[in-house]
């Protein structure tokens, strides 16, 4: 029973001390109204405010610039999709010319064998000549079509550094 007597003589001469630490404290430092700008001078608030306006414009070049940024991203991206879709475009009429060439000289050789076979025999049969040369007919015409899609294509290519140099002149 002593010993709570003691505690309790002791945790009251501590609140005693944390009471008048406190009131030294509150008498040296000015405790704020409702408005907590009071604590700062004027010439602080002003120079924080106008910090804060500094920041809300970078804020906004930023953000401006991010906004050009993935607009330039945007149109790049469509640009490329635009090439890769020609560019397949292109493959694929490569594709088709390559398949016809392949059959017309595969028509041709065999017309070719065919013509050897009845020559070696001695005997000379004009049908057989007249295929051989309408297949050697449709593989010359195979190879100018060949070669004249692979000039347009190079002319659709250089068009566009054409028109580029003409505008930088």
């Amino acid at each position: 029973m002593q010993d709570i007597a003691e505690l309790e003589r002791r945790i009251t001469a501590a609140l005693e001390r944390i009471g008048r630490g406190v009131e030294s404290l509150s008498a040296a430092v000015p405790m704020p109204s409702d408005n907590p700008t009071a604590m700062l001078p004027e010439s602080d608030f002003a120079a924080l405010n106008e910090q804060l306006d500094e920041e809300r414009m970078l804020n906004a070049q930023l953000q401006e610039r991010l906004r050009a940024v993935h607009q330039k991203d945007e149109a790049a991206k469509s640009t490329l999709t635009d090439e890769i879709s020609a560019l397949n475009a292109q493959l694929s009429a490569q594709s088709e010319e390559l398949a016809r060439l392949r059959a017309t000289s595969a028509a041709l050789n065999e017309e070719l064998a065919a013509l050897r076979d009845v020559a070696e025999l001695g005997v000379t049969e004009p049908e057989h000549i007249n295929k051989a040369m309408l297949a050697e007919l449709e593989a010359l015409r195979s190879a100018r079509a060949s070669e004249a899609e692979e000039l347009s294509e190079i002319i659709a290519a250089l068009n566009p550094l054409i028109e580029e140099a003409a505008a930088n002149a």
